[in-house]
């Protein structure tokens, strides 16, 4: 009976002793791993683990309307598997399926819509595009862009990849129109060529000139998109008149055609996908006879103010321009245009 006694009396003490312990230190309980959603992230297709392979340089400048599929598999290609990162002012994530799972080869496609100038700051978005493997900046209007993205760390992150890490880097229509190291800016709404030409001051022709994206080989460079649709020729060759009588800067110009893409690779030769044309532009030093508000440009130099080399676009790449030395290969069709009291003509 003893023995029994002293039994219960010792597993009591146990118990207590157990009651005591748990209350002062209680079993550590597993804590949910909270993952901190990227604020301008709206989707991603694919593995959402960060991968990291070597890439090589490239630059796509898409002309709009529907995109050129062999100019996204030639930025596939040089992102060997890595992770594609598209960005955006407006629209949706219909680029994440369709270069993930129609075209495939990469580790994962997300979507970026950086809306508003305080995302553009925030750093995680920044540092989200800085791991990305291809870039791809789709259309929308450019003067968001560059109200939104301009002297942000997403400006500094995209030219990282271009200048630094050297990924491939894109864009469509207004995507495209930011990427030349001189833009037109749209700030102040669009315009169309005869408009242009008829009075080069017009408050919509809106100029940016460096200080937001450094493209390699698109220094002195303005793009323009959609150039069939409307003709865009005549404006165009309005903001190079308007480098050279500003800025003094004989600048270039690559005008790109609806459904074609010009491809820059890493030695800055340009080939041209797609259905339409695309049209390298080179000033030729010589300042426009008349280029003041609310007067016709006139810009003649004996019929030669702008050099022009068209080169059309295929399914598999045609042509060759070496943008290092503004030289076609004999692909490309060299004229001349020129404006003479609000006209464009080309000789």
């Amino acid at each position: 009976m003893m023995i029994h006694t002293f039994r219960l009396l010792a597993l009591f003490t146990l118990f207590i002793a157990c009651q005591s312990a748990s209350k002062d230190n209680p079993a550590p309980v597993a804590k949910p791993v909270v993952v901190v959603k990227n604020p301008a992230s709206i989707g991603t297709a694919g593995d959402t683990a960060d991968v990291t392979v070597p890439t090589t340089a490239g630059l796509v400048l898409m002309g709009g309307s529907t995109d050129v599929e062999a100019a996204i598999a030639w930025m596939i290609a040089r992102a060997k598997g890595g992770d594609v990162v598209i960005i955006r002012a407006s629209g949706s994530t219909g680029y994440n399926d369709y270069i993930y799972r129609d075209l495939g080869g990469v580790n994962s496609v997300e979507t970026l819509l950086i809306n508003t100038r305080e995302l553009a700051l925030n750093p995680q978005i920044a540092s989200r595009i800085r791991q990305a493997e291809l870039l791809f900046i789709a259309g929308g209007d450019q003067g968001n862009y560059i109200k939104f993205w301009k002297d942000t760390p997403v400006a500094a992150a995209i030219n990282y990849l271009l200048k630094d890490k050297k990924v491939p880097v894109g864009g469509t229509s207004a995507g495209c129109a930011i990427l030349g190291e001189m833009a037109y800016s749209a700030l102040n709404g669009t315009i169309r060529s005869e408009e242009a030409m008829m009075n080069p001051y017009d408050a919509r022709i809106t100029l940016e000139k460096g200080e937001f994206i450094d493209s390699p080989f698109l220094k002195n460079t303005i793009t323009d998109t959609h150039y069939n649709n409307p003709d865009r020729r005549g404006r165009h060759v309005v903001f190079l008149a308007r480098a050279l009588k500003d800025w003094k800067i004989n600048a270039r110009g690559i005008g790109v055609e609806e459904k074609t893409a010009v491809c820059v690779d890493d030695k800055g030769i340009a080939t041209v996908f797609g259905q339409n044309n695309a049209y390298f532009l080179q000033v030729q030093g010589n300042t426009p006879e008349t280029c003041a508000e609310n007067q016709p440009l006139k810009w003649i130099q004996d019929k030669k103010a702008v050099k022009v080399y068209a080169i059309a676009g295929s399914e598999m790449g045609n042509g060759a321009f070496d943008l290092t030395y503004q030289q076609a290969s004999k692909e490309g069709k060299a004229t001349n245009w020129y404006v003479d009291n609000g006209a464009l003509f080309e000789n």
